[in-house]
């Protein structure tokens, strides 16, 4: 897909697509996190924030783009595809419809996440805790210690840096070949910075980031990046 860069965990051909997923093409595997459907709705009712109601259709059409252009065999949530409990219940009748066209062209996966208290309905592909997909393992939030191929989102990075004295951020891929954490891919995601403690201590020694533009995905190593995200405009 133009835009996308290649490169290797656990020994593995993986590409980092620009609309922040990832593929696998030997196994015609798709993969997104953290969509967190119905998140703008949830605010509404909770918060009471005004934010546009809108980002699980912002979110389906570009996953549905995705599915259309690479054509996978498999498509696995890596978790909180749904913002809370009552998500489902507040999806538009048109979103409903349009992830059962979704799941009846192709396989889907849905791992459970820390948002995600049960499952989506019958008929909307499968519900697992990981799937091992050997030599990679697929799950929402990646388990400290040493691992030899482990996909995760849960963490929403979020890579800061400078560039000719302006400061940017953009959501990221994080590896280090062994480990890989996808960013959210959820319109109202959110993000934490890929240098805070509770991603770094995942990676003790290099890692990389694989920054997500508006047409293409660059790699950097984490010496490049800033602490803080805060008061950054975004990279496009």
């Amino acid at each position: 897909m133009k835009g996308a860069l290649a490169f290797e965990c656990a020994g593995e051909s993986l590409q980092a697509l620009p609309q922040g997923a990832l593929y696998w093409p030997a196994r015609r595997l798709l993969a997104v996190a953290d969509l967190h459907f119905e998140k703008g709705s949830s605010y509404a009712v909770s918060a009471r924030k005004l934010l546009p109601r809108h980002d699980t259709r912002a979110t389906l059409t570009a996953l549905a783009a995705l599915i259309d252009a690479l054509k996978p065999a498999t498509v696995v949530c890596l978790g909180d595809s749904f913002h809370d409990r009552d998500a489902v219940a507040r999806l538009a009748t048109e979103d409903r419809s349009e992830i059962e066209r979704l799941a009846a062209r192709v396989r889907f996966v849905w791992i459970a996440g820390n948002h995600d208290p049960a499952p989506p309905p019958a008929g909307w592909g499968e519900v697992a805790e990981e799937i091992d997909e050997a030599p990679l393992v697929f799950r929402h939030e990646a388990h400290f210690g040493t691992v030899h191929g482990e996909v995760s989102g849960h963490f929403h990075p979020v890579a800061a840096l400078t560039v000719r004295g302006r400061g940017f951020r953009r959501r990221c891929f994080l590896t280090d070949g062994y480990r890989l954490i996808l960013p959210a891919f959820g319109a109202y995601a959110g993000g934490l910075n890929a240098l805070d403690p509770a991603i770094a201590q995942l990676f003790p020694d290099d890692y990389d980031a694989l920054l997500v533009g508006r047409d293409a995905v660059r790699r950097l190593s984490w010496r490049q990046l800033r602490p803080d995200a805060s008061s950054m405009e975004p990279m496009t």
